[in-house]
Formats: structure tokens, C-alpha cells, sequence
């Protein structure tokens, strides 16, 4: 036979109220799973695309669950959303080697690797076609390919101007377009072959050439 205990409480008449659960939303999310997801979006978007992108596989790449995956993002687009935004905060680090042409060539050259990688060649177009019907996939890639960019650039100005090499009030919305633009135009509208041996010193040369011209 099973014995209740009872509390001092209890036993003059006044029950202490049920212990509250905590809210099923208040559970606190594993960093490693958030990462493992991330990690399988990223490659299920090379695999298959964007449209043929579901749920089911981003949760089985990951090796979790679908309600895991629907804890942390609502919808396929909304997650995607998240980790394009997510890129334009990190972006690169600003290269620091002392003068204009070494900081255009050291960009250059990791931003060219970035852009061959396998998983990048693929997402990037991809999600780009996806922008052209979706306003919100429009704006976050936007955001990611801009404003990832554009700190990067702005640090190389920013020196730039404070060791001489270039005018103090060249425009920096332009400078960006410079120094951004061949790279992805290359790479992500046309999608030619790696660049030719000599190209990215070239390219710095005239990126140089241009911002001091501004």
C-alpha cells in the first residue's frame, strides 16, 4: 500500500499549490544540433537546390529528428532566410598587410576560393534564382552578398585613405562596387572556370588603379 506524505501545510488545511511546468518552449536548444542543421542545409542546397529542398532530408543529413529542425525554424525558407542574414554578419576578415594592392590581392584571393568551393557555386546561383520570386529571399541575399562585403571593403578604404594611397573623399559606395564586382560577376553571374593564371594580380593592379582614381 502506497503512503502519501503529507506537509505541515497540507495537514492544517491549506495545500501548497502544484508545481508548475515549464513552458515547452523554454526548453533550451543543444548548440551542437543547431549547428549539425545548419551544416546539413548548407549541403543538402548543393545536392538538390533550393525547390527540391525539404524538411525531411535537411533533418535526415543532420541526423535528427524533423521536430528538432521545426523547434528552430518554422519553414524551409524561413531557415535558409537565417543563415543568408547570418552570413552577411560574420563576413570576412579585413585584410591588414600594409598597403592598398596587398589588401585588394589577399581579398581577392580568399574571396576567389570561397566562390570555387562546391557547396558555394552551387547555393549561391541557386538562391539567387529563388530571390528573383521570393522578396524576402531577395532582400536577405542581398544583405549577405552586400553588407558581407561591404565591411570588408570599407576597412581596405579606410586604410587606404589614412596611408595616402587614395583621396580622402573618394565614394565609398563606389569603391565597393569596384572592389566587389569583377569577383562575383565572374564567378556568380557568368560561373567561369577558375581564373587564369595572372588574373588576380591584374585584377588588383586595376582595382588599385580605379579606387585611386575616384
Amino acid at each position: 500500500m502506497l503512503v502519501r506524505m503529507t506537509t505541515n501545510a497540507e495537514a492544517a488545511g491549506n495545500p501548497q499549490p502544484p508545481r508548475r511546468r515549464a513552458p515547452a518552449g523554454a526548453a533550451v536548444l543543444r548548440e551542437d544540433v543547431t549547428e549539425a542543421i545548419r551544416a546539413a542545409v548548407f549541403e543538402e542546397l548543393a545536392a538538390v537546390g533550393y525547390a527540391r529542398m525539404s524538411i525531411e532530408g535537411i533533418a535526415r543529413r543532420a541526423g535528427v529528428g524533423k521536430t528538432a529542425v521545426y523547434r528552430r525554424w518554422r519553414s524551409k525558407l524561413h531557415l535558409v532566410l537565417d543563415l543568408v542574414s547570418a552570413m552577411a554578419v560574420q563576413g570576412l576578415p579585413a585584410p591588414d598587410t600594409g598597403t592598398l594592392e596587398g589588401d585588394l590581392r589577399l581579398l581577392y584571393e580568399v574571396t576567389s576560393r570561397a566562390l570555387r568551393h562546391p557547396v558555394a557555386s552551387q547555393v549561391v546561383p541557386d538562391l539567387q534564382a529563388e530571390a528573383a520570386r521570393s522578396p524576402e529571399m531577395a532582400q536577405a541575399l542581398q544583405k549577405a552578398l552586400r553588407e558581407g562585403q561591404a565591411g570588408v571593403a570599407n576597412g581596405i578604404v579606410e586604410a587606404a585613405r589614412a596611408r595616402g594611397e587614395i583621396g580622402a573623399d573618394a565614394d565609398g559606395e563606389l569603391a565597393l562596387d569596384v572592389i566587389a564586382g569583377p569577383l562575383y560577376w565572374r564567378a556568380v553571374v557568368v560561373r567561369g572556370p577558375k581564373p587564369p593564371k595572372g588574373y588576380l594580380e591584374g585584377l588588383t593592379r586595376a582595382t588599385a588603379a580605379a579606387l585611386r582614381a575616384l
